[in-house]
């Protein structure tokens, strides 16, 4: 029974994480850049799949993430592209960070 109560309280944070993600400019996300704030998450990963480890804890995923250089501080590099291009990103906050990953075609 607890592992069911479990499971239903991870899918509620899992569609309330959805009900949050958003297409934001990157201009908007600057002030959260330069506080050290945003973690750029690579495209083959699913941004909700990460803001779920990372609410969770799940520090195994992280660290596999980090790893493989999938998951990382958005770099100085990264934040003057977006500004050039003024790019449109997917995000979502999980506190204290704010999540952002690229859009792609599909998206």
């Amino acid at each position: 029974m607890i592992e069911e109560l479990l499971k239903q309280e991870r899918e509620l944070e899992r569609a309330r994480i959805i009900s949050e993600t958003a297409k934001i400019p990157w201009l908007e996300l600057q002030r959260f850049f330069a506080a050290g704030k945003v973690i750029w998450i690579a495209a083959e990963l699913d941004l909700v799949d990460v803001a779920c480890a990372l609410q969770q804890d799940d520090l195994q995923r992280v660290e596999a993430w980090t790893e493989a250089q999938q998951l990382a501080p958005v770099s100085d590099e990264q934040a003057r592209s977006w500004v050039d291009d003024d790019a449109l990103l997917w995000s979502v906050v999980v506190k204290p960070w704010v999540l952002v990953q690229e859009l792609t075609p599909a998206t």
